[in-house]
């Protein structure tokens, strides 16, 4: 199947590789040049692993080209919609921005193409987009549909590739069988919905996920002041068959990187547009932003006054297997700490260099015992596996204090077992 994919940044090019790898023929379409130039030569524009090798085994092969013109999607059977939503840092959604870049290629779609869109849009934008193509191309026979996305950075090529199963919100059910026959080398389990019930399908499952955090790590830190142990609730809630193991219940970090706020804010504006307020999805949002302030007031309780001492923290990316630092809850304690007068000392595997906004704030160490050295307190941020190699004794030995602050437990089998660590985590009292 020949298949646009318009919009490269995260979602867009796994989704391109990955189609590519499944069998079909893609065009990726952006208007951005730079990230163009980097895609023809094998180097999509965020770090995932294995998407650069697969888009350049899908370049090599002859099965998957760039281009910046509209046009590239004229001879397509599905136009796949794939921009990231840009997210502020209020966690508000620039959808407008997308509505745009869409609009650019609907001249272009042939008739009788399906635009199955992806991207992360309030529930009703389907539609929208629906009536601008129709107001201006009333009889072209283009079918639409809504497929949410479901990607993890740093897993996002297996999410894609080996998915447990597909939302798909069609208008029209002829076009099963080209749906069916794009996602069937990946899954034949395919959740048939309207259209804007997939919509809402993806504001749904970020606001559960959104939502278990912050209940459980509400109830970790009412954990910490009543001598209970928060992972021993998690246990006991998750072997619970009403709720499982799977659930999100992990006390731990606060959420962060603006994807599932985005939707506790689409579904809280919705609420508010018709006099349905959501006040759970707001209150939840309040809690994790609370929860975001556990490290600065834990080192205030170990260290006191945070000025002039030197902190380490271990890993800057929003999570492990990227190398994205755009609204990281790491880079935010680094800067929250740097505010307070902290000498702020960081490593990540992922971060050879700091942007210019973050030079002055933080110091890159060129390893994680280089930003332990002399440190009060290390904490550590993001769980790359690499930390977990580090000998506690090489951290004893060149820390000015062995204070270290694990909200998720990460280290716990190897910092948090040694008598010598003060080990403070989230839900359960200092070791």
């Amino acid at each position: 199947m020949k298949v646009a994919v318009v919009g490269l940044w995260h979602l867009g090019c796994v989704t391109a590789a990955s189609l590519v790898a499944g069998g079909h023929d893609v065009v990726g379409v952006d208007v951005d040049a730079g990230t163009l130039r980097g895609l023809r030569a094998g180097r999509a524009p965020v770090f995932e692993p294995g998407l650069d090798e697969t888009i350049a085994a899908g370049t090599k092969a002859g099965r998957l080209a760039f281009t910046g013109d509209p046009g590239g999607v004229s001879d397509c059977d599905v136009v796949w919609i794939t921009y990231d939503t840009p997210v502020d840092d209020d966690d508000c959604a620039d959808v407008e921005f997308v509505v745009e870049q869409v609009a650019r290629v609907f001249p272009a779609v042939r008739a009788g193409a399906l635009v199955l869109v992806s991207s992360q849009l309030p529930v009703g934008t389907t539609a929208r987009l629906e009536r601008m193509f129709f107001g201006a191309r009333p009889d072209a026979g283009v079918t639409f549909g809504y497929s949410p996305e479901n990607l993890r950075l740093g897993k996002a090529l297996a999410a894609f590739q080996q998915p447990d199963r597909v939302v798909v919100g069609l208008r029209h059910d002829a076009d099963r069988p080209r749906v069916s026959a794009l996602l069937a080398p990946f899954t034949r389990r395919v959740e048939w919905v309207s259209v804007e019930s997939a919509e809402m399908t993806k504001h749904a499952l970020n606001a559960f996920l959104a939502t278990s955090i912050a209940f459980a790590n509400e109830v970790a830190t009412l954990c910490e002041v009543t001598g209970a142990d928060a992972k021993e609730v998690e246990r006991g809630l998750k072997s619970e068959p009403r709720i499982g193991a799977r659930a999100y219940l992990s006390p731990g970090a606060a959420f962060a990187g603006g994807t599932l706020a985005r939707d506790l804010v689409f579904l809280t504006e919705i609420g508010d547009r018709y006099q349905r307020p959501a006040r759970l999805l707001s209150s939840a949002r309040e809690s994790n932003e609370a929860h975001k302030q556990w490290a600065a007031q834990r080192l205030h309780l170990e260290l006191g006054e945070l000025r002039g001492q030197r902190i380490a923290v271990w890993g800057l990316t929003y999570k492990p297997g990227t190398n994205t630092l755009r609204r990281s809850s790491a880079v935010e304690l680094c800067r929250r700490l740097h505010e307070q007068g902290a000498i702020v000392c960081a490593h990540d595997p992922a971060v050879k260099a700091l942007p210019p906004d973050l030079v002055g704030e933080i110091e890159l160490a060129p390893t994680a015992l280089d930003a332990v050295t002399g440190a009060s307190a290390l904490v550590v941020a993001t769980a790359w596996p690499d930390y977990r190699s580090v000998d506690p004794s090489d951290v004893v030995a060149v820390m000015q204090r062995p204070c270290v602050l694990d909200p998720g437990r990460f280290l716990a089998a190897s910092l948090g077992c040694d008598a010598r660590i003060r080990y403070v985590t989230v839900g359960q009292g200092a070791k």
